[in-house]
């Protein structure tokens, strides 16, 4: 039967950006946004305390998503604590296509382990990002979260796999964050059931040619983000995202929707000219690097 350590124990964990264009489901980075947690186990009750991005919109019981992603990796483990305490710092904008969810249910399997004494014996990395990914439903965030860095995931044999792959040094990357969100439910919702043979097989050569362009040839990201499967026909959800993304890539920056939006995400590389310069009014723009680390644990 598990033991709980004494004291509180912290994680950070970044912001993703999935799809990247044309890897829809698949492709995800891992950026230089993170949120800090800090939990504990009390002897009885549950205390949820929220600061930051979306602090007046997350319940404080047992539904919110840390919360029930740390009950989850309890129970992988074998036993639940009496009571917890759960601290969330948040960074990461929430419904903007920057992975917030994907860091919740990451650091609260990842806080979840640690609040176990010898956790790492009773569910290692890869148990904790399948839990984190069947909590999630799909990988392509879950598994920058966890793991950091460029990763291509996806479902074989009913399992879930993540293979990391190195960025170049020379790429940089831009978020263009509007005052309003969009609800991934929304965003998934306006999908056709089916695409054409000729998008599907357009779509795959981007796909390939974007890890070749991620990983040493960034001279190719504009060709290599360009989509057929998924941005256009989100469009009714966010007009506004679907445009900057347009005005941008006639200048030849290679901008896409991040994650399921409204957030634009825009590659640039070290010799390039800022791309904050084209930040439209109202919307918050931040330079990011690609986040090299996953979830950590903090001491």
């Amino acid at each position: 039967m598990p033991t709980f350590v004494d004291g509180p124990v912290r994680v950070s964990v970044p912001a993703t950006s999935a799809n990247l264009g044309p890897g829809y489901d698949t492709l995800g980075l891992a950026l230089s946004l993170r949120d800090e947690l800090e939990a504990e186990v009390l002897p009885d009750g549950l205390v949820v305390d929220v600061a930051g991005a979306g602090a007046d919109a997350v319940p404080r019981d047992e539904s919110h998503l840390v919360v029930r992603s740390m009950r989850a990796a309890f129970a992988l483990m074998g036993e639940q604590p009496p009571g917890l305490r759960l601290s969330c710092r948040n960074v990461i904008p929430h419904a903007r296509g920057l992975g917030s969810s994907s860091a919740a249910i990451v650091a609260g399997v990842v806080l979840a382990r640690a609040l176990v004494a010898g956790g790492q014996l009773l569910a290692s990395d890869d148990a904790l990002f399948e839990l984190a990914a069947d909590l999630e439903g799909h990988p392509d965030n879950v598994a920058p979260a966890f793991y950091g860095g460029f990763v291509i995931s996806g479902r074989e044999d009913g399992r879930w796999y993540a293979v990391r792959a190195g960025v170049d040094p020379r790429v940089t990357a831009v978020v263009y964050v509007p005052p309003t969100g969009v609800e991934t439910v929304v965003a998934r919702g306006l999908l056709p059931g089916s695409v054409p043979h000729a998008d599907a097989a357009a779509n795959s050569g981007r796909a390939a040619l974007l890890v070749a362009a991620l990983t040493g040839q960034p001279e190719h990201l504009l060709a290599a983000t360009r989509d057929w499967l998924h941005q256009d026909q989100r469009e009714p959800a966010m007009p506004e995202t679907l445009a900057l993304v347009r005005r941008l890539r006639s200048h030849g920056v290679p901008a896409v929707v991040s994650g399921a939006g409204p957030t634009v995400l825009a590659f640039g590389t070290t010799d390039t000219a800022p791309l904050t310069q084209r930040c439209p009014d109202g919307w918050a723009c931040h330079d990011l690097a690609i986040e090299p680390s996953g979830a950590v644990l903090l001491t």
